[in-house]
């Protein structure tokens, strides 16, 4: 299979794409080799040269953030977890956040929760923004991204809620999927995100980012997303700390594009 032609500004998008990734591996056979693979060859993708950072995170389990700290300790690349009863959201909430603080308490940079589907689906929105309040309170400081799991709000208003209720209760990000279900991330629910996204920028003057997840795995599926976050942020916000796709085969693809 031949390698797919992209043009100098596509290239150029796919240089910043890929300094806003959140390297994955959120597997139930993750291992602490699995972890050290991840995050050595996430040091080793990069090229100053070429004009490549390295990837904005790693993404992983809590009991793995010891170890993803002390390897990428210096780097510039971040440590993300996944907590908060992570794929689903049903713990009761002390549960959701003694995982939070666990991975806080071994030195996590970023939090990537999950709102409580069910409850939004059910009309109790207070249930959903005070446990995302509570969450935020406890990794005060730190990076949140809220993950709505798009795929399971059954309307474009429910999509809708979930951001708002996330951004008031003060995500720094707001996030697609999880990438665990069939229906992952698509560039329908992104456009909703992101015109609350824009939305709430209007009305406060601060941007909220955007995080697409589940299923990015071509860098033609990356230019979609970072062209619709573009329409929105404008070309010079697409930075890090405005925009990320978390992905795992994608890294790799991309960099292969670039060197």
């Amino acid at each position: 299979m031949s390698t797919p032609l992209f043009t100098k500004e596509e290239r150029e998008a796919l240089v910043k794409v890929f300094g806003c990734i959140d390297n994955t591996t959120l597997e139930g056979c993750d291992t602490h080799e699995k972890v050290e693979r991840l995050c050595r060859r996430s040091m080793e993708m990069q090229d100053a040269a070429q004009g490549i950072a390295p990837v904005a995170a790693v993404c992983v389990y809590p009991v793995f953030v010891r170890q993803a700290c002390q390897l990428l300790h210096g780097t510039g690349i971040h440590v993300a977890a996944v907590a908060g009863a992570f794929p689903s959201g049903q713990a009761p909430l002390p549960i959701k956040l003694q995982e939070v603080r666990y991975a806080l308490d071994e030195g996590v940079d970023e939090i990537d929760t999950v709102i409580l589907r069910g409850a939004l689906i059910e009309g109790d929105e207070n249930r959903v923004f005070d446990e995302l309040a509570a969450i935020r309170e406890a990794s005060k400081g730190k990076c949140l991204k809220v993950i709505l799991e798009t795929g399971e709000l059954p309307s474009p208003t429910l999509m809708t809620r979930a951001a708002e209720l996330s951004i008031e209760a003060g995500a720094d990000f707001i996030k697609t999927s999880t990438g665990k279900i069939a229906v992952s991330a698509t560039p329908e629910a992104a456009q909703v995100m992101l015109s609350v996204i824009e939305k709430h920028h209007e009305n406060s003057g601060k941007w909220v980012g955007f995080k697409a997840a589940g299923g990015i795995s071509t860098p033609e599926e990356a230019l979609k997303y970072y062209q619709l976050a573009a329409a929105v942020y404008g070309e010079k916000n697409i930075t890090k700390q405005y925009f990320r796709i978390g992905a795992s085969r994608l890294t790799e693809r991309i960099f292969s594009i670039l060197t």
